[in-house]
């Protein structure tokens, strides 16, 4: 099974999942307040999906198609989150998708921020794209201002599904 390259920063290493994180994946993507705030949280899982989606992180990683990384505190190793890219490397496309959630408990201290830039670095660095994009809901705030600190800026409105897009080019991403 392929792994992801661990990534360090300040406060949190970021690593592959193992079904050993099933039950915090779990706890922390059914909470009422995580699901709504991102797109891809539809509802709570059900026994086992967090299982198989921990399958599919691996077969993603595996294909080339999506790197998913648990975010865990480089303390003690508490997984608070995940952050992950979508690449699209068929043309027209050279770019990949960013996206993250972290659970409830962790808001408000800057580790989506830490994690979305690591990430960012990673898919520039180690994938030949050019470009990098997020969306995010109207309703989630918090999630464009991720975006904005780690020098993403505004690209368009997806009105039809409330969302907004930003973007980074690989030539104005500056990785401190």
């Amino acid at each position: 099974m392929i792994t992801a390259p661990i990534l360090h920063t300040e406060r949190l290493i970021l690593r592959s999942f193992t079904l050993e994180d099933a039950a915090d994946v779990k706890r922390l993507a059914s909470d009422p307040d995580v699901a709504p705030a991102t797109y891809f949280i539809e509802r709570s899982y059900e026994e086992g999906a967090a299982e198989e989606w921990i399958w599919w992180c691996h077969e993603w990683l595996e294909d080339g198609e999506r790197a998913n990384l648990a975010i865990t505190l480089r303390t003690d190793g508490t997984l608070i989150g995940t952050v992950e890219l979508t690449f699209r490397i068929h043309l027209p496309y050279n770019d990949a998708a960013l996206g993250y959630w972290i659970g409830k408990p962790y808001w408000n201290c800057g580790y989506a921020t830490e994690a979305a830039k690591a990430m960012v670095a990673y898919g520039f660095r180690e994938h030949d794209i050019d470009l990098i994009y997020a969306d995010y809901s109207k309703q989630n705030p918090a999630s464009g201002r991720v975006m904005q600190k780690i020098g993403m800026h505004y690209a368009y409105d997806l009105s039809e599904d409330d969302m907004i897009r930003y973007r980074i080019l690989k030539s104005e991403f500056a990785e401190k």
